[in-house]
């Protein structure tokens, strides 16, 4: 695709002082075997070029699915005109602004896909492991097959191209009894085991042998008391931890949500320009990185889609916020530094500043001391339900699993664990930051923000972390 669009972009004619092509394809296979019978697979594919001028001091842009000499040239011409437009009410003045312009060519991690017979096989089996007792209800076993391609061509030179893979498997067991339901599930409601590369993801992800067990814990949290209440030590693993640091620091830090272009939609947050190298977001164990040149990682690319490469960045380090979550042209509004993060979920959408991977570096806890330096306090695994309020603040979470630690001991089983706090506080709180061996990539495909919406994948990866002085209590069954 880069030689057909290289050689079509060479005939374009524009008037524009720097324009670009970004050529994004997405192909995804979604397959399923619910309680025992495999679901009808479905296939898209889906692509397109979205195009970027810059004229008479505007910005404007483009998308078409017509690539063609003729579609690639009529999408220009309306992104010029868009550009001229809005030159008197632009935020930016584009005639001081030149977009980067990457080179290279940067090959998907990991193996092949695997084949579609293989991961239903796999899927059958697990979801078959787990149908061992009556009470096991619903068993659904999951996989999502996904391949990418981007292909960033531009005026000023530029001639790139970065494909992926990712494996995004699942399986979720709900068990009945009476009045009572409780589901248990490898990667959450938001999928959470999410890494790139091919066909090695499926044996890493812990969806073999899985079946039995996630619905062992699902009939275990049948007959387990309701989480108490009060306020205790709470011992957060990896997979919560993906939803923590997405929500209540990833979402707040983000820099156009900071300018004010999230409030109609996705809300404002609490933070402010001011606050960067200054505000004490968090105990002096934090330290927080955005890390987009990790192969694995979900959401790793070698260049964002405005043309900037990509390169691991502290944020907050040693608990002190440092720098926004803030692609190129943000960074040229607000006057700040920031990181190569402007990302668009599909061809028909510009690129908006996105967390990509957001990770908690390692400490030096493992994981029996943070439990032995617990007197009462829930450790808590995945998500299931969450709230949090406009400004990224007061928040509410609530997880499938969780076990009491009493006096330094791991103890009985509690269900609906949940917990609340206030961002601005609860980071300050961290007592403890587990190290490499606690340590997990994860993160959701279904981060959504933007209008029109964006739906993008995110990557989290994180240690377990323990927290003190926490608001606790037993969620709804």
């Amino acid at each position: 695709m880069i030689k057909t669009l290289r050689r079509r972009s060479r005939a374009l004619r524009s008037g524009a002082s720097f324009w670009s092509l970004r050529y994004t394809q997405d192909t995804v296979e979604y397959l399923s075997v619910r309680d025992g019978v495999v679901q009808p697979p479905r296939r898209v594919i889906d692509q397109g070029v979205m195009v970027t001028a810059l004229a008479g001091g505007g910005g404007g842009y483009a998308a078409t699915s017509d690539l063609s000499e003729a579609g690639l040239q009529a999408a220009l011409d309306r992104a010029e005109a868009w550009a001229r437009a809005s030159a008197a009410i632009s935020l930016i003045d584009f005639e001081r602004v030149w977009f980067p312009s990457p080179q290279g060519h940067v090959e998907a991690h990991g193996d092949a896909l695997p084949a579609r017979r293989d991961v239903l096989d796999l899927l059958r089996r697990e979801a078959e492991a787990a149908r061992f007792d009556p009470r096991i209800v619903d068993v659904l076993a999951t996989a999502e097959l996904r391949e990418t391609e981007e292909v960033l061509l531009s005026s000023g030179g530029g001639e790139a191209a970065q494909r992926a893979r990712y494996v995004i498997p699942n399986l979720m067991a709900t068990a009945s009894e009476g009045s009572d339901a409780q589901t248990r599930s490898l990667g959450g409601q938001y999928n959470g085991v999410c890494r790139q590369g091919g066909a090695e993801l499926l044996e890493r992800s812990g969806l073999p042998g899985s079946g039995r067990r996630v619905a062992e814990e699902a009939l275990a949290l049948l007959s387990a008391p309701r989480c108490p209440e009060g306020v205790r030590s709470v011992l957060l693993m990896p997979d919560q931890m993906t939803l923590q640091i997405h929500e209540s620091i990833g979402h707040p830090i983000e820099m156009d949500r900071i300018l004010g272009d999230e409030r109609n939609y996705a809300g404002t947050t609490f933070v402010t320009p001011e606050m960067f190298g200054r505000y004490r977001y968090g105990s002096e164990l934090l330290n927080v990185t955005h890390d987009p040149t990790d192969p694995a990682g979900f959401a790793s690319f070698a260049f964002d889609a405005e043309g900037s490469y990509s390169r691991k960045v502290y944020l907050i380090r040693e608990g002190i916020l440092e720098q926004p979550l803030g692609g190129f042209l943000s960074q040229q509004r607000a006057k700040l530094p920031g990181v190569a993060t402007a990302r668009a979920s599909a061809w028909n959408r510009p690129p908006i500043d996105r967390m990509s991977n957001l990770n908690i570096e390692p400490g030096s806890s493992s994981l029996d001391a943070m439990i032995a330096s617990v007197e009462r306090g829930v450790l808590m695994k995945t998500n299931t339900s969450w709230s949090i309020d406009d400004s990224r603040n007061k928040f509410q979470f609530g997880c499938e699993w969780g076990q009491l630690i009493q006096d330094g001991k791991l103890g009985s089983v509690v269900r609906n664990p949940s917990y609340r706090g206030i961002s601005a506080t609860f980071w300050r709180n961290l007592a403890a930051v587990g190290d490499r061996s606690t340590y997990e990539l994860n993160g959701t495909p279904f981060c959504g923000k933007g209008e029109p919406s964006q739906i993008i994948r995110v990557g989290h990866a994180s240690p377990a972390c323990l927290f003190r002085e926490v608001e606790v209590f037993g969620g709804q069954s």
